[in-house]
């Protein structure tokens, strides 16, 4: 694909296509399964990190001890049938595709997992312009700690400059800790506040509204 120094990475749940809610339904079904769940506000706040470290965040370590696998393949099994009701947030293809004609190289990097990834590639239609794809499988911890990202940028190779589009203070700090930018949608439910407060370089509504965008400005110089 592309041999350009600098990459804009891309979270997918939330910031690609519409699926934040989504996944909290999923867990709260989880949850159920095992008694009273923990409040769909709660569930939601944890979306953006892994299934690695969602339930501790919800619900502790003793549950986590206990139940965290069986609770992590629950999820899974209520995301499949809730995920033909997800579809891509406005202009997200779009945004991919004028991103890759502005001369970056485009990558995914989700803590979700694999096959939803894929999937949320294939309804874009944006195989063309993602030349990598990492995901929760491909490093040992997930947002907000920084391997994620640090795994992205070294797979990609070559690239100097960077920065990650997400939707969630998680991508903020894992971008943090990796040492690049992030630049926050609020189309997965946090507010303008929180993302400023966490340290975005910048924040819009939605992927149409950055399509238009000079990334040159929020890449790191």
């Amino acid at each position: 694909m592309g041999t350009a120094g600098s990459a804009v990475l891309f979270d997918i749940d939330g910031t690609l296509v519409d699926s934040t809610y989504h996944h909290a339904v999923a867990w709260h079904r989880a949850f159920a399964r095992h008694g009273r769940p923990p409040p769909m506000w709660r569930l939601h706040r944890a979306i953006g990190m892994g299934g690695d470290k969602l339930v501790t965040q919800v619900a502790g370590e003793e549950t986590e001890r206990r139940l965290g696998d069986d609770l992590r393949a629950e999820w899974r099994t209520a995301y499949l049938e809730l995920r033909t009701e997800v579809h891509p947030l406005p202009g997200a293809a779009e945004l991919v595709g004028a991103v890759r004609r502005a001369g970056h190289r485009v990558a995914l990097a989700s803590s979700g997992d694999p096959q939803f990834a894929r999937e949320a590639i294939a309804m874009l239609e944006i195989g063309e312009e993602v030349e990598l794809l990492t995901t929760a499988e491909d490093v040992d911890a997930s947002k907000p700690e920084p391997d994620l990202i640090g795994e992205t940028m070294r797979r990609l190779g070559g690239v100097t400059r960077a920065v990650l589009v997400g939707d969630t203070v998680y991508d903020v700090e894992s971008a943090a800790r990796a040492g690049i930018p992030c630049v926050g949608l609020l189309c997965g439910g946090y507010g303008r506040a929180e993302l400023d407060a966490a340290g975005a370089v910048a924040v819009a509504e939605t992927p149409e509204d950055l399509v238009e965008a000079d990334w040159a400005s929020y890449l790191p110089s």
